[in-house]
């Protein structure tokens, strides 16, 4: 295609499925589809996410070849945890017979809570440096594969340090035909506990993983795609797909990573709270001084050393329907039109609406009854949404995907608003104000924690449901808002337009020099490995004396995207 490369990004969200085609020189969104995503199917996610981009080649005619870089995001571990969809781990702890007493404590990490009344269980044996063997390993290998453990979790103290007494655990485990995972490998990080936790979680889900990316890799590759496929990480970054089956953990809070990204590369943002408004649920966060705010995961109120982004999420979004009580609106969500399974009254002709009239359901059967729906004279039943409601009072805008037909929403509203005893933009605006009552405390909460000028505050609007709460949002508080240039497909091109990042952290007490030179290099091999040109990479290096922790942040191109690169920024740009 005239010597053009493009880069494909597949956001993997819990309704859609979304795929953009970048042009790789300019940055323009030259193709987009989607599909539902496939959570049913029996290849699950990776069904949708090769659906998706054959898609967008095919109508956007361009030869698999001139694809330099492919990545997806994946909701696929955090479902799994959600979902308690997880396999049997087993941990083999070690130590020296001096810190046994401690470290087979803190090594058996018993139940972690995933979700309400889902929980990861785990086996344990312990074994001490001077008894570890080859045969003892497996010996302790066999024990837990009979009490149906299918992944091994090989611990130890102090093994940041000196991982050789792992590495005998995973001879063993991986001689018995078992996936396994090293806590060395998770963090670089002391605290065996919290180690440990992070590997039992990464563990659990390594089997599911994997499978979902030997189906999607074999399933690019016979579609003719030699790029690099690359996956989102939760920081914010993307890794390899090799390095994904070795730790999935990392890909937690993915798709939230993705929205941040695009708002980072694509739409130059510096400083920011933003907004990933979807259908269902919007995700919060904050961009200052260019970069994302990252703290480490907790997965059932328990730390982990998973980096992802500080992201708040809410159930409220850009499809959340009403609830009414009494004749009064008690709540807007957490129910969505995209979980009862009606259209949008927004996007409905006028027409419908005549003699039209309003009833309570449930959307679900353990539901309560007070959600509102809008019964056209033909039978069909349509929600009232936060969107319909923004399109009543002009806040959804041409142009925006959030835009339907203004007429159709005040039509559909009439009837609610009597129900109300209120004009129908009274009744608009009552729905508007219950649903960012959600949102301005987080958005609060945010500015002080992070100390945000907040008159210099941008709302930053991304996902198809921007424009249902943005712009409201932002007039209550008197902040200015921007909602993004292609907003419904904004994580896609975040996914597309991603670096590859790494982050290496020890614990060193009065680093010097030398020691910090060896950290910066260690993270500098460990993002090319991943797929970074090494011409491409940067290093930043940050000490925290309170807490003795060094970090080291190396960020890349990919290999192919620097090697094809035929623009550079100018100083402007730049």
């Amino acid at each position: 295609m005239d010597g053009r490369s493009f880069r494909i990004g597949i956001d993997v969200g819990g309704t859609f499925t979304k795929a953009v085609l970048v042009d790789n020189a300019t940055r323009e969104v030259v193709g987009r589809y989607s599909v539902l995503t496939t959570h049913a199917d029996d290849r699950g996610v990776a069904k949708g996410v090769v659906e998706v981009f054959r898609r967008v080649l095919e109508r956007s005619g361009v030869d698999p070849e001139d694809v330099i870089f492919l990545a997806h995001s994946t909701t696929q571990a955090t479902n799994a945890l959600l979902e308690g969809d997880v396999a049997p781990v087993g941990v083999i702890g070690t130590s020296s017979p001096a810190q046994a007493l401690l470290a087979r404590r803190q090594s058996n990490v018993g139940e972690i809570e995933l979700a309400p009344g889902r929980f990861l269980r785990s086996g344990h044996r312990f074994i001490t440096s001077d008894q570890l063997t080859e045969t003892s390993a497996r010996v302790a290998v066999e024990e837990l594969h009979a009490e149906g453990v299918r992944v091994v979790v090989a611990t130890s103290a102090f093994g940041v340090d000196d991982h050789g007494s792992e590495e005998i655990i995973r001879r063993a485990a991986v001689g018995a035909g078992m996936a396994v995972t090293c806590g060395h490998e998770i963090s670089k990080l002391y605290g065996l506990a919290t180690r440990t936790r992070t590997a039992v979680i990464n563990a659990s889900i390594l089997p599911r993983m994997i499978d979902t990316a030997n189906m999607t890799e074999a399933s690019v590759r016979e579609a003719g795609i030699r790029a690099p496929l690359m996956i989102m990480r939760g920081d914010g970054g993307v890794m390899d797909i090799q390095e994904m089956r070795r730790r999935p953990a990392m890909t937690m809070l993915s798709g939230p990573a993705a929205s941040v990204a695009g708002a980072l590369m694509h739409l130059r943002i510096t400083d920011g709270i933003y907004f990933e408004v979807g259908g269902t649920s919007t995700n919060i966060g904050v961009i200052r001084n260019g970069r994302p705010t990252v703290k480490y995961a907790r997965v059932g109120g328990h730390e982990t050393y998973v980096s992802s982004l500080d992201v708040r999420v809410l159930g409220i979004a850009g499809g959340s329907m009403v609830r009414v009580s009494d004749g009064k609106i008690v709540d807007v969500g957490p129910r969505s039109a995209h979980i009862a399974g009606l259209p949008y009254s927004a996007f409905a002709a006028p027409a419908v609406f005549a003699g039209a009239r309003v009833e309570l359901f449930r959307p679900k059967s353990d539901d309560p009854d007070d959600y509102v729906a809008i019964r056209a004279a033909d039978g069909t039943r349509y929600a009232f949404t936060t969107t319909c409601a923004a399109n009543v009072l002009g806040y959804a805008t041409p142009g925006l995907h959030a835009y339907g037909n203004p007429q159709s929403a005040r039509l559909a509203m009439a009837p609610l608003a009597a129900m109300l005893g209120c004009p129908v933009e009274e009744a608009a605006r009552r729905i508007l104000e219950r649903a960012t009552d959600k949102a301005i405390p987080v958005v609060e909460q945010l500015i002080a924690e992070y100390g945000l000028d907040p008159h210099q505050a941008v709302l930053v609007g991304e996902g198809g449901g921007a424009g249902a709460l943005i712009p409201f949002t932002a007039q209550r508080m008197g902040l200015s808002h921007t909602i993004s240039q292609d907003a419904e497909v904004i994580s896609s091109i975040g996914v597309a337009l991603a670096l590859v990042r790494e982050v290496i952290e020890r614990v060193i007490a009065n680093p010097r020099p030398e020691d910090l030179e060896a950290i910066r290099q260690e993270a500098f091999d460990a993002v090319v490995r991943l797929g970074a040109a090494a011409e491409s990479v940067e290093v930043t290096v940050e000490v925290n004396s309170h807490s003795q922790r060094v970090r080291a942040t190396a960020i890349g191109a990919s290999e192919m995207r620097v090697k094809t690169r035929t623009s550079y920024a100018g100083e402007d740009a730049a």
